[in-house]
């Protein structure tokens, strides 16, 4: 370990770290916030590419790039215990942009219910955030390339590493195989390959900086098995998320993957980096007390988000002309199922059994109709 940046220059390491962290997680929000907002205003149109034409768009999508690249580069001066807690500020300041600035407000019956749990939820995490950046690891390491192949040779990082890819294949056989398709085998699927992701993250860090810095790292084949892996752990770990997004609300996955990938990622920063080895029995106590109020009031800050409901295009009858009308995706309000129509069928409000629609859907002309109608009433006359 480097002596200067573990004694004299640790603090003024951790502070850039944190903040840089913390600047990159804001930026994330808000940058993911205006790309909401720019489908939101494009919510009525048949072209799904509209928004790709926006300028709000494409601004949120160059602050999410700079938001990222600051929490990248704090892993190179924090501890790993200490960046990956901090994406709770995300969650923090998405909620009160959503309340803010896109409007999302309920009804004045469920206000206190609703934004009194949120706010409980945003003073937990601030306290939270500031107990264990207060008493985290002061501790860093320089990441050379030696130090990283020394950890990753070490008979606890072997054990880690053997226990996580058991667990992995184990939870994979049952998702892949038995079907289970539970949120809490998905997200962990997704916790046990974050975990691999910012182990390899702070180390691709760690050389990049000190390459900038003059000391040339990028050589060592160490650097291109820590930067392939980061990369294999990012795309596996997206198509868990995306898998997960489809089968359940994103506000209970962004509690729960919260949760079960900063605990990961915390073992893994002690177990592979051994950033609590100096540390004393308070100040872990109370780094892992902040992090229990951070997961707590993440959890109540996502519990009172408003469910999104899928659509789907659905038939309904017109009573007045009796003629079906087959809706467009997304360019009329979705009826309650509850109602007296169900989806594929047509159903009257006598709680008759449903008929079935008929193959053709096209309504008649009205010249043809009322053609047909005066030629059956000619051929009663005649009768």
């Amino acid at each position: 370990m480097d002596i200067s940046r573990a004694d004299g220059g640790s603090y003024t390491d951790n502070l850039i770290g944190t903040l840089l962290a913390i600047f990159g997680n804001v930026l994330v929000s808000i940058s993911l916030s205006i790309q909401k907002y720019s489908h939101v205003t494009l919510a009525g149109t048949k072209d799904l590419r509209a928004f790709y034409r926006t300028k709000t768009w494409w601004c949120g999508l160059v602050l999410t790039s700079l938001g990222e690249a600051a929490n990248f580069v704090s892993y190179a001066f924090a501890p790993l215990v200490l960046v990956a807690p901090l994406i709770a500020v995300s969650i923090l300041t998405s909620s009160i942009l959503g309340l803010i600035f896109l409007r999302e407000k309920s009804k004045p019956n469920d206000f206190a219910k609703r934004y009194g749990l949120s706010f409980l939820g945003c003073l937990l995490t601030i306290g939270g955030t500031y107990l264990f950046v207060a008493f985290g690891p002061n501790s860093h390491e320089k990441l050379k390339a030696e130090n990283i192949v020394k950890h990753l040779v070490g008979w606890p990082v072997l054990l880690y590493l053997l226990l996580q890819i058991i667990t992995f294949c184990l939870l994979l056989y049952f998702y892949k195989q038995r079907g289970a398709n539970y949120l809490v085998i998905i997200l962990m699927l997704v916790a046990l390959l974050g975990s691999v992701t910012v182990i390899t993250v702070k180390a691709v860090s760690g050389m990049l900086v000190l390459s900038i810095e003059g000391t040339m790292q990028l050589d060592y084949p160490i650097f291109s098995v820590m930067f392939v892996c980061m990369v294999a752990s990012v795309v596996f770990q997206a198509r868990f998320l995306s898998q997960a997004c489809k089968l359940y609300d994103s506000s209970l996955i962004a509690s729960v993957n919260y949760i079960l990938s900063t605990v990961l990622a915390v073992v893994a920063g002690a177990v592979f980096y051994l950033e609590f080895n100096n540390e004393d029995v308070l100040h872990i106590c109370m780094f892992l007390l902040g992090s229990a109020f951070c997961f707590l009031g993440v959890f109540l800050i996502t519990k009172t988000r408003k469910r999104t409901k899928s659509f789907e295009p659905y038939v309904t009858m017109d009573v007045v002309n009796g003629v079906p009308t087959i809706h467009d995706k997304g360019m009329v309000v979705q009826p309650d199922s509850n109602g007296s129509f169900s989806y594929g069928a047509l159903v009257n409000n006598d709680g008759v059994a449903p008929a079935a629609l008929p193959l053709n859907l096209e309504q008649p002309p009205v010249g043809s109709r009322s053609t047909d109608a005066s030629r059956g009433r000619s051929d009663l006359k005649k009768d």
